[in-house]
């Protein structure tokens, strides 16, 4: 397993001060906050493709969970996602010796999947469309049944990467939300959550054909794909066939 830790530097002060800031960010392909240090404007509010995205209260989200660039020492080569839904951090792999490490949220579909993705479908501002089964939990969800556009109250947020494993699509997703609240715990619902402003950041530095590896739930490297269990519908009874009528009317052998 990769070990993933906070860079260290050697004077007291400036380990304190590192703890209270985020430090001095690569930049991204695009973003209106590239390299930034300063909290305010990386969580600030912003316009992004016709839409307000809300300031975080960056004092309320604790400091391991903003985005910041820290020592790695795995083997993991650049350009690779690393998800630990138990310490609720999504890794990036920059090269040899960093990364950069974003606070997520886990819904309970998060926690019950480990095991190795591609990123395959990239999406800004994303439509959702609830399951039937979370519409018949929420009745009010049932005026977005075809799909709730996407906007600030969108459950996707910002921005929405879509994960496949061998072509298959299990339903998993990286995206924004619109709870910053929920960041750095257990969400109700959803995949792998990251706040708007991460997203967008995540966004686009990150192509099609990404590797994501999901450690497992006690914080170690998959060894397999691991899913919850589907329970598919089965397949309706065909219908007994018509009895077979011999000369005199009667039925015949079945």
């Amino acid at each position: 397993m990769p070990r993933i830790s906070i860079c260290l530097v050697p004077l007291m002060l400036l380990l304190v001060l590192a703890a209270c800031e985020p430090s001095a960010l690569p930049p991204p392909s695009a973003g209106p906050v590239a390299g930034s240090t300063d909290a305010s404007q990386i969580y600030g509010a912003r316009q992004d493709n016709g839409f307000a995205v809300a300031a975080v209260p960056i004092d309320r989200i604790p400091a391991e969970f903003r985005r910041q660039v820290i020592a790695y020492d795995g083997d993991e080569p650049a350009n690779t996602i690393i998800i630990n839904p138990a310490a609720k951090h999504l890794t990036l792999v920059l090269g040899p010796d960093r990364a950069l490490r974003y606070g997520i949220a886990v819904g309970r579909a998060g926690f019950l999947w480990s095991g190795e993705a591609e990123i395959t479908g990239r999406k800004t501002w994303p439509n959702w469309t609830p399951p039937p089964e979370m519409i018949a939990r929420r009745p009010e969800l049932e005026q977005w049944r075809q799909g709730q556009p996407g906007g600030p109250t969108n459950p996707l947020g910002a921005r929405a990467l879509y994960l496949t494993t061998n072509g298959v699509d299990y339903g998993y997703r990286i995206h924004g939300t619109p709870e910053w609240e929920t960041i750095g715990q257990n969400a109700s619902s959803g995949c792998i959550r990251m706040l708007n402003q991460d997203v967008i950041d995540l966004y686009e530095r990150v192509p099609d054909g990404t590797r994501v590896i999901v450690l497992t739930a006690d914080g170690r490297m998959p060894d397999r794909l691991s899913i919850p269990k589907v329970q598919h519908p089965r397949p309706p009874v065909p219908p007994a066939p018509p009895p077979i009528l011999i000369a005199d009317g009667s039925p015949g052998p079945q």
